[in-house]
């Protein structure tokens, strides 16, 4: 029967209410593009869509759940997996609607990511805390968590932080933003964690280092790389980093540096992250951490290249050859 056929007054409810169960399983999958097996799996899975029954068993889906079904459609087809997708969508189930942006962008104009970004950094200059949440949130909505992450929220935090720099935002309107990404970062980061990792990065901020955004996203690729990761987040202490490698026995830990340390602290805080690292392999990235290539490489560590594809690599020789000693 065609889709259009389905649609009916059911249990006395009207055909516009959109919590009721009209549509039969093959229904949705012709309108979804979704097959009946891969909508029966996600149900047992992940708990999405929640069709009613019929007295036969026969399963009734309603418009709500075929929005959903498109929603994890569209985001599985973004490059993110099943379960996260399923999470987002349960968690958030009707999408923000997006914020106006102070400049309409034109028809031709299809960079999803960069009108993102605006509106992001729009709601950031008005000050207004709703919006943003409602733009961030929108964002998670554009593809694969890392996609998001490199090509809107991190470029976003970027541009804040230079307008902070210039003097054109505040520093209240820089925490404000700060806090609304991170805790989006946070989100994601819990739903990316691989299920059965045989492997854990173990992150940090150097000691003097408060910016949290390069090491979500080394933590995102961590993840996507099959990592467990686990953050310690800004201003970790050599001291700290010691009982953390102790408690937590890492494959491998992940340092950030963006704002320079002067060279004696620079050199005091390598030879107290060596000796806290021991065995494990360490590894040094950000904007600043090739100025301080010398003092890494003196000292045991390895320096992070800028090219993903080199970066994984060089991760999964340190982790191999410390697992043959």
């Amino acid at each position: 029967m065609a889709a259009h056929n389905e649609k009916q007054i059911l249990g006395g409810v009207p055909a516009g209410d959109d919590e009721v169960g009209r549509y039969r399983i093959q229904s949705v999958a012709d309108m979804t593009g979704v097959s009946a097996a891969t909508l029966r799996a996600w149900e047992r899975r992940y708990g999405i869509p929640s069709p009613q029954r019929t007295a036969s068993a026969y399963r009734l889906y309603s418009d709500r759940d075929i929005a959903m079904v498109r929603r994890v459609r569209d985001l599985c087809a973004g490059g993110m997996a099943p379960s996260q997708a399923a999470q987002i969508v349960l968690e958030v189930p009707n999408p923000a609607p997006e914020p106006p942006p102070t400049a309409t962008p034109s028809a031709a104009d299809s960079d999803v990511f960069g009108v993102a970004v605006q509106r992001i950094i729009d709601a950031v200059e008005r000050f207004d805390s709703d919006q943003l949440e409602a733009a961030v949130k929108h964002s998670l909505y554009l593809g694969a968590s890392v996609t998001v992450f490199e090509r809107v929220l991190a470029p976003a935090m970027a541009i804040i932080g230079r307008r902070w720099q210039e003097g054109t935002l505040g520093i209240a309107q820089e925490h404000l933003a700060s806090e609304v990404v991170s805790n989006a970062v946070r989100y994601i980061l819990r739903l990316v964690q691989p299920e059965l990792a045989t492997r854990v990065a173990l992150l940090a901020c150097f000691a003097d280092e408060d910016h949290l955004t390069p090491l979500h996203g080394i933590a995102l690729r961590f993840a996507e790389w099959g990592f467990k990761t686990i953050l310690l987040g800004a201003r970790t202490p050599p001291h700290a980093l010691r009982q953390a490698v102790a408690e937590v026995h890492p494959d491998i830990v992940g340092l950030s540096v963006i704002i320079q340390p002067p060279p004696y602290r620079a050199r005091e805080l390598l030879e107290g992250y060596a000796e806290a690292c021991g065995a494990v392999p360490w590894i040094v990235g950000g904007c600043l951490s090739p100025e301080l290539a010398e003092l890494v490489t003196t000292h045991g560590g390895l320096l992070a290249p800028t090219d993903r594809q080199h970066l994984r690599q060089i991760i999964d020789q340190a982790v191999a050859a410390r697992r043959t000693h």
